[in-house]
């Protein structure tokens, strides 16, 4: 009893210590790189975005012992990530054209324009809008119904964004997921319905704190999946942290709830669950080039 006694308080100590590690590291690094949002405008035409982001494993993880987590150092060295690849290129001030290497055999395409834009004066516009469309291919996946077309899903998002002041701006994304391919079930449906809400705050004049909010509306409890067993998704996206802007690049350091790279698995298919603690870490890394000869 004394020596399971001692176990115990040692490793409540050591979940102690990685606690503060993890505050500690939050309050200096952690930020949200909205994850399953778009940007509503991106201004400058003829612009080259190339990102790379990178999702690890979670913090902690409860079905390992202690000293397997603390090896695995917050999940940077667990050996399981995920990285995403894309190129985003603005046509005018008005579409963007995006191309990503998602993982996994994955590929996704997308586009985005902008409906109208917040603005006063002669036009008294309260908030921006735009639309995004997004194409997803796994070449991995089985074929269900041995259509090639089992392999694509969709993702539509409305993006309505509002600038309350010089710190602070607030967006609305009401989403839709479509996949093309879904088992059979009484719960299971092509459609998935989610709705979030994500904010900044100005902190410094290259710092912004940010968060972001999504709720699945359907399709997360008692699902049919493709092996044909019960399966349950986390409803709740959450995360939050901090971005940086040095000039030429934009640094986002995150943490949240989920290790997908793919919105479409953020949205739909996600198993990170806040009661569990499944927090991960992340960054993005974006680069913009200007493309056009004659700068303003």
């Amino acid at each position: 009893m004394k020596t399971s006694s001692i176990n115990n308080t040692k490793t409540g100590d050591m979940k102690k210590i990685l606690f503060l590690l993890i505050v500690g590291l939050g309050c200096w690094f952690v930020t949200m790189a909205q994850d399953t949002t778009e940007a509503v405008t991106k201004d400058t035409p003829n612009a080259l975005q190339f990102m790379v982001s990178h999702h690890f494993s979670y913090l902690w993880n409860k079905d390992q012992s202690t000293e397997d987590n603390l090896a695995q150092f917050l999940g940077f060295n667990s050996g399981v990530a995920q990285t995403y690849l894309s190129f985003d290129y603005s046509i005018n001030k008005y579409a963007n054209l995006g191309l990503a290497l998602a993982g996994h055999s994955r590929y996704e395409g997308w586009t985005k324009f902008r409906i109208m834009r917040q603005q006063t004066g002669v036009k008294d516009i309260p908030v921006s809008v735009s639309w995004y469309s997004m194409a997803h291919v796994d070449f991995a996946q089985e074929k269900g119904t041995g259509s090639e077309w089992d392999k694509w899903s969709y993702l539509h998002q409305l993006l309505i964004a509002r600038k309350m002041s010089d710190k602070v701006s607030l967006q609305l994304i009401p989403s839709l997921v479509y996949l093309n391919n879904v088992p059979y079930g009484i719960n299971n449906s092509n459609f998935v319905w989610s709705i979030g809400v994500a904010g900044k705050f100005k902190a410094a004049p290259k710092m912004n704190i940010t968060m972001e909010y999504t709720r699945q509306l359907n399709m997360y409890e008692n699902i049919i999946d493709e092996s044909g067993a019960i399966t349950q998704y986390s409803p709740d996206l959450l995360s939050v942290g901090i971005e940086m802007n040095t000039g030429g690049h934009l640094f986002q350091f995150y943490v949240g709830n989920t290790m997908n790279s793919s919105a479409i698995d953020q949205l739909s298919r996600n198993r990170g669950y806040l009661k569990d603690g499944n927090l991960a870490f992340g960054f993005t890394i974006n680069r913009t080039m200007d493309l056009r000869k004659n700068k303003e």
